[in-house]
């Protein structure tokens, strides 16, 4: 694929270290193989990562948060296929955004608002290029592989300006107040960044009141706390347990900090 050559604003992309597939249709089925496929189709010689197959299912606005605390692991360069589209097909724009010496690509639903919000500078952008064959209700494949993967390879796609009132959230919070993630092991990733959060802080959950500690291994087997995990936001825990089981969480789940 050779998206039309008009350029973005900002400069065409050059070759990526690695393409990085957000997304919340999950490990299972042959949603991700065929994300795969389309990536390796137009950039074969580029990395794919999955960093989530599994990101809050039709929830933009919680997988926002998700996205701008794990973006930063994937380096400078890199670009982001993102899919949390319950609105595909609709009304919602196509977009590109360059943003912290990264290119996200995807819906325009808020899903970039926290990258977008957290960036010293932004650059938002339409897609208008559009394949020859577009199934309404599979851009991941159709439309966002194939312009990820020609900005990971150095092409230049057709894009028109986008406006902030077509995509920015400005309503949403700096920081999320609730469960936006549980891990294999029913570890619970809130929306909350731990800077913004006393160390003292004690959270009320699950009929359990869980303090503050550096990591597993400074409480007792079975106990509840919350710590700062290794992306910088407030987690809840249980030594060698499930906090998911344990404490009753759910995505959603609102931790009443704020």
């Amino acid at each position: 694929m050779t998206p039309p050559a008009t350029p973005p604003a900002t400069p065409a992309a050059t070759p990526a270290a690695a393409l990085i597939l957000f997304t919340d249709f999950g490990p299972r089925g042959p949603y991700m193989g065929q994300m795969h496929a389309a990536l390796h189709q137009y950039a074969p010689g580029v990395r794919v990562i999955d960093l989530f197959a599994d990101a809050p299912v039709y929830d933009a606005r919680a997988a926002a948060y998700l996205l701008a605390a794990y973006a930063p692991d994937m380096g400078a360069g890199a670009v982001f296929v993102c899919v949390v589209d319950p609105g595909v097909g609709g009304a919602r724009p196509p977009m590109v955004l360059w943003a912290h010496d990264r290119i996200f690509v995807g819906p325009g639903n808020g899903l970039f608002e926290i990258i977008a919000r957290r960036a010293e500078r932004y650059e938002a952008r339409r897609i208008v290029w559009r394949p020859g064959k577009l199934s309404p209700s599979f851009h991941g494949r159709d439309l966002f592989a194939p312009i990820a993967a020609a900005l990971a390879v150095g092409e230049a796609v057709e894009t028109v300006a986008l406006g902030d009132a077509e995509w920015r959230r400005h309503d949403w919070p700096d920081d999320l107040d609730q469960v936006i993630y549980l891990d294999h092991f029913g570890n619970a990733i809130t929306g909350l960044r731990a800077a913004s959060v006393d160390a003292g802080q004690v959270f009320s959950i699950g009929g359990e009141r869980l303090s503050r500690a550096r990591t597993f291994s400074d409480v007792p087997v079975g106990q509840a706390f919350w710590y700062e995990n290794a992306n910088g936001l407030v987690e809840f825990a249980v030594n060698q347990g499930s906090a998911a089981q344990q404490l009753r969480l759910e995505p959603g789940t609102e931790t009443g900090f704020l």
